[in-house]
């Protein structure tokens, strides 16, 4: 092992014993565990909200997409299937026509119609002051032919439309429901047309489903209940699941891998996601990361093959780009790839003015992601290494969520965002000059212009020559950088069978009782 690694081992050593003496317990023994029909799951924190238009959050669309059901969903490949929708076609450059599932009935027991499409799609289509907003805005009107059958007309060519109807804020609503009680209500008593029934919802504890008997859908649910329990330690999350109090656990970190697999009642099971870890800094005057040496001397200075070694077992892929492979428009040639120069780190600081060093303060969530404090510390460290001082503002999810929203954050922080659509369009958009300025202040020309062209055109061929050349472009000068793509790990009872999703989503029908 050389200095550098064993420097690195020794920091995260350090990190992982203060860790275990802050873990603290959720102190709630009132979940539903030992019953074999019963499904204990902790992803980390609590849901969010029940408005599926109002989040863009992974950990509350697993419960969500259990609830709502989307006009089209993707599989566990990340292929669109057909759901609420048995059928569709593109009318013209603007139009999609669709046909509903005969018999889709609401909790409640209300039929499903085209209605409540419109209500839905249109209502996130409009108010922009919904956090999904800016994922349908091309929607420009849903026209109701009957009850079973509705056109989607965009504003524009949108060839990310059929992605954009199979995920979170697709979730069909009851349209009538709502109207009646008000969104208040709703959001206290959801109901959908999906395969499991809301039950109640304790605030940073638990969200309890159960069975839904009159699904659509000829399928066989092993489940008669589902908890999801909010636990954002990892350490405790793991030790519910060895005592048999929860059968899913998420992020399970690499130093309890062993335990896990050793204990005679769980396992780890692991796949690919499509998640990429990330630091967004400052583009803006005023801050000393506007200036892209300084950028890039961040980048010179962060060691991602380490940190994934370090924190992760090798549980990832350093990268130079937020696209995974998967992902229609992707540069393969910047996956697999990392910048690490410490000697050039320091010489770009010098010549941006900062030989002499400078602080900064990065912001970031714990408990969300797998070792997201870790990482980030040892981010910290590596910039340490080359002069850069780092205060750290570590925050629950929640919290996190705001000061990031609220451009509270200082000079950066540290994300690992997804990618639902599977497309270079939706993560790209991040370096639009519109999109940028409420979260770095980034802005290029001839970027916003190459995805401009890309997001009007259904000519596949240009769109992926145009993502790969914008990828290319911020590559180089970095408002954003990509640290590495990580790999899920869930601790998993042995009476139960799963199958990672690339989109992360625990979908309950495809979770198995052995």
């Amino acid at each position: 092992m050389n200095k550098r690694n064993l420097f690195y081992t020794f920091m995260l050593s350090t990190i992982l014993l203060i860790s275990a003496c802050a873990t603290t317990s959720t102190g709630s023994n009132e979940v539903s565990v030992g019953s074999e029909k019963v499904l204990n799951i902790s992803v980390g924190p609590d849901l969010m909200t029940w408005d599926i238009h109002d989040h863009i959050t992974t950990t509350t669309e697993t419960i969500h997409v259990n609830v709502f059901d989307y006009l089209l969903m993707r599989d566990s490949e990340g292929d669109i299937q057909p759901h609420l929708a048995k059928d569709w076609k593109q009318v013209d450059d603007l139009t999609f026509e669709f046909e509903l599932n005969e018999g889709v009935k609401f909790h409640n027991g209300d039929d499903l119609t085209s209605d409540d499409v419109k209500f839905t799609l249109e209502r996130v289509a409009q108010d922009n002051k919904l956090r999904s907003h800016g994922d349908y805005k091309t929607i420009k009107e849903v026209k109701v032919i009957d009850d079973l059958n509705f056109q989607i007309i965009t504003s524009e060519p949108d060839p990310m439309l059929l992605s954009r109807i199979s995920r979170q804020a697709s979730g069909i609503l009851p349209k009538e429901y709502i109207e009646e009680n008000g969104w208040d209500h709703f959001k206290e008593s959801p109901i959908g047309s999906g395969p499991y029934k809301f039950v109640e919802w304790k605030r940073d504890n638990r969200v309890v489903l159960e069975k839904n008997d009159d699904y659509f859908k000829d399928i066989e649910l092993d489940w008669d209940q589902v908890v999801f329990r909010a636990i954002p330690e990892e350490s405790t999350r793991v030790a519910e699941l060895l005592t048999d109090s929860i059968d899913i656990v998420a992020n399970v970190p690499p130093n309890d891998w062993d335990r896990v697999n050793g204990s005679e009642n769980s396992m780890i099971v692991n796949g690919p996601s499509n998640r990429t870890y990330m630091i967004f800094l400052r583009a803006q005057e005023g801050w000393p990361t506007s200036d892209v040496r300084v950028r890039q001397a961040f980048d010179y200075a962060i060691d991602d093959k380490a940190l994934v070694e370090s924190t992760l077992n090798g549980g990832g892929t350093p990268t130079l780009t937020r696209i995974n492979p998967g992902n229609l428009g992707v540069d393969e040639a910047l996956f697999g790839e990392y910048n690490y120069d410490v000697e050039k780190a320091k010489t770009l600081l010098a010549e941006a003015g900062f030989a002499d060093g400078l602080t900064i303060e990065l912001a970031g969530p714990t408990g969300r992601y797998l070792k997201d404090r870790e990482v980030l510390q040892l981010v910290a460290g590596m910039l340490e290494e080359v002069g850069v001082t780092t205060n750290m503002n570590l925050q629950k999810w929640g919290p996190f969520v705001e000061l990031r929203e609220q451009q509270k954050h200082k000079d950066g922080y540290l994300i690992a965002l997804g990618s639902s659509f599977f497309d270079a369009g939706q993560s790209l958009e991040y370096y639009k000059t519109e999109r940028a300025e409420s979260i770095n202040g980034y802005s290029n020309p001839e970027v916003d212009q190459l995805l401009e062209e890309a997001e009007l055109s259904l000519d596949q061929e240009l769109r992926m020559k145009n993502y790969q050349q914008v990828q290319k472009i911020v590559a180089e000068e970095l408002p954003i950088l990509p640290l590495f793509q990580v790999d899920q790990f869930y601790g998993v009872n042995k009476k139960v069978e799963l199958t990672p999703r690339l989109d992360e989503l625990l979908y309950i029908p495809d979770i198995k009782r052995k």
